[in-house]
């Protein structure tokens, strides 16, 4: 079902494949592999409007004009000071969203106004000793102390940190140049399989089962343009600044081992977004020059196009969500779509306030701690780690947990050093 459901969402007719589906009783194996053999071998109808490559190349020829380098006005201590910024601003980011991941906006709402915390102004808090009546839902959620407002001492451990730990561990090891069986083998060296998620385990099981990419993003994986690949963008943002083509085309080759289309464009998007951040103050502009790295006519980039516009309608962030929701919430909640939807609401409503720009990104539901984590992370390259409010980044006590192999226990400052070489050495390396 959920092949099925992709493949609808590309726009192919899958007519045929449900009522084949709905004929079989019991289901066996050879009977459902039939029906995703017929599933693979389906192309969008004629009349599906938008064009969706999934090769570079083709990606470039159909993405719109923009600047593909950016002058930056900024000395090199500006930069490491926005790099480290990014860091804690997608740390604290994931942190307020991690409690509530997979919730729903009305969710969200009734634990604030249960807690008398709405709207959000700091992490959740846990709930009043008076909150007897509470669902249970609820009550599970908010004794996860570790994360909750008061009880924070560090980044626990999240995939969508774990991320650009493992990528700035596959720039220093393998440079520049790396390839897409690169990122799959230092995934095999580096990360628990129980771990990874969606897109990302069904590419691990086929590296495992010797797949190669871009197989590994196709074969059995119907989780090929959710959200896994646009949490893995920060780190080829933070290593390229003002250099948005170079952080999309870094980006595009991490994407490719697990994903297509605009499972793919999501993870371009956000780089180049982040590169931007570094000599752009405008958060429309950088909005903007992301979409310049993507397909013009992909839905991802409509999407966008209508949150930005919806913004200039409504004066209430609720308003436009209402938009969003309408238009996009039919996606899964992991998809890249209606997250990236999300994160872009909380970008242009936020208006460059770190605080609002989370806050809004996380209540809106889905996947909160990824929406959180990116508007975060565009915000603190923006700022810089000097103007992050202090009650955002303080709990984080510059220490973050992770599952990549070497990395647990890091310090925060520590990553955005070896981050600063990296960067230092590409911006050598453009300017020659």
């Amino acid at each position: 079902m959920d092949e099925i459901t992709q493949r609808e969402e590309e726009g192919c007719d899958v007519s045929e494949a449900k009522q084949a589906l709905a004929q079989i009783r019991r289901r066996p194996r050879s009977r459902l592999m039939t029906i995703m053999k017929m599933l693979s071998k389906m192309s969008p109808d004629r009349g599906f409007p938008y064009e969706e490559p999934s090769d570079l190349s083709a990606i470039k020829e159909v993405r719109p004009e923009g600047p593909r380098k950016i002058p930056l006005e900024t000395h090199e201590d500006k930069i490491f000071d926005k790099i480290l910024g990014g860091w804690l601003g997608r740390c604290a980011g994931c942190l307020l969203g991690k409690p509530v991941e997979g919730l729903s906006k009305k969710q969200i709402e009734e634990w604030l106004e249960t807690a008398d915390a709405y709207p959000l102004r700091n992490y959740f808090p846990p709930l009043p000793n008076q909150a007897k009546d509470a669902p249970d839902w609820l009550k599970k959620r908010s004794s996860w102390l570790e994360v909750l407002r008061g009880h924070i001492t560090h980044m626990p451990r999240d995939d969508d940190i774990d991320y650009p730990i493992i990528n700035l561990h596959l720039l220093q090891t393998e440079g520049f140049t790396f390839t897409s069986s690169d990122v799959g083998n230092l995934w095999l060296n580096n990360l628990p399989y129980l771990k990874v998620y969606t897109a990302e385990r069904v590419a691990y099981r086929n590296l495992v089962n010797g797949l190669l990419p871009p197989e590994t993003a196709t074969y059995m994986n119907p989780y090929r343009e959710w959200i896994g690949a646009q949490i893995r963008a920060d780190i080829f943002g933070y290593v390229a600044p003002g250099m948005p083509e170079v952080a999309a085309e870094l980006a595009y080759k991490d994407a490719r081992l697990s994903h297509v289309k605009n499972g793919i464009y999501g993870e371009m998007f956000v780089s180049a977004m982040i590169s931007a951040a570094f000599a752009v103050n405008d958060v429309e502009e950088v909005i903007n020059i992301g979409l310049s790295e993507i397909p013009e006519k992909s839905r991802l980039a409509e999407a966008v196009r209508n949150v930005v516009s919806w913004s200039k309608e409504y004066e209430d962030w609720r308003d436009a969500w209402n938009n969003v929701n309408e238009e996009y919430g039919h996606y899964h909640h992991v998809h890249t779509i209606n997250n990236a939807a999300l994160v872009v609401l909380g970008l242009l409503y936020g208006k460059g306030d770190y605080e609002k720009t989370i806050t809004i990104s996380v209540m809106g539901g889905w996947d909160t701690d990824c929406n959180g984590a990116t508007a975060g992370s565009i915000l603190g390259v923006m700022l810089g780690a000097e103007k992050l409010p202090e009650k955002w980044v303080a709990p984080l006590n510059d220490k973050v947990e992770s599952y990549v192999v070497g990395y647990n226990n890091s310090k925060i400052s520590g990553l955005a050093e070896k981050t600063f070489k990296l960067a230092k050495h590409l911006l050598k390396r453009e300017s020659a």
